[in-house]
């Protein structure tokens, strides 16, 4: 992606559809053209809407939105659920979280959005934090940061956490980390300078 494919836009007009019970196909195109910064750019994609959603949740500058090979491997399978919400080693925990917010299946555009405001929510009053990872079944990745540094760490760490889940699948099954130890990592001085040197 280069600086011409990224459309600039007003999310004013955007917000108040996750309200709406219903709209059209049509109503959701002529949304996303009126939001255009510069009406000569290209259409905001149909996912926009979930990006303005998690745009605002505190805290978070950035979100990226990526569909990484291995990770959609796991994410097309019945393990998905498994790998989203148990974590194979401490890096994974440093840059991702101790677990992922988990979407199944859903159609891209608002009934998306919803979903993944639904799943987000869920995920902040289990663990009392927002989600640094969210895993879209037979989709793709999202990572949320403060810092595009963060988006792109966690979306390196998550590919690289994909592949060692594939390979430990193939030799018996993954070994997780005990929640517990999950939460020690996460918790641990050591790690909280390592996020913060790397200004995650």
């Amino acid at each position: 992606m280069q600086e011409p494919d990224l459309v600039h836009c007003n999310i004013g007009p955007l917000l108040p559809l996750l309200e709406k019970k219903e709209i059209t196909d049509e109503e959701m195109e002529n949304t996303l053209l009126a939001c255009r910064i510069d009406p000569k750019s290209g259409k905001p994609s149909i996912e926009t809407l979930f990006h303005v959603y998690l745009l605002g949740l505190g805290g978070i500058e950035f979100v990226a939105h990526t569909h990484p090979q291995t990770v959609n491997q796991i994410l097309c399978s019945p393990m998905a659920r498994d790998f989203a919400e148990h974590r194979l080693c401490p890096d994974q925990i440093v840059y991702c979280g101790v677990a992922s917010a988990f979407v199944p299946y859903t159609d891209p555009g608002l009934p998306l959005a919803r979903a993944i405001r639904e799943q987000t929510e869920s995920f902040v009053n289990r663990y009392r934090n927002t989600p640094q990872t969210i895993l879209l079944e037979n989709h793709g990745l999202i990572t949320l940061g403060r810092t595009a540094q963060a988006v792109l760490a966690a979306t390196l760490m998550m590919e690289k956490s994909a592949r060692i889940f594939v390979g430990a699948a193939s030799l018996g099954g993954p070994k997780f980390l005990a929640d517990e130890n999950a939460q020690r990592i996460a918790r641990r001085p050591d790690e909280e300078y390592r996020r913060r040197w790397a200004r995650l």
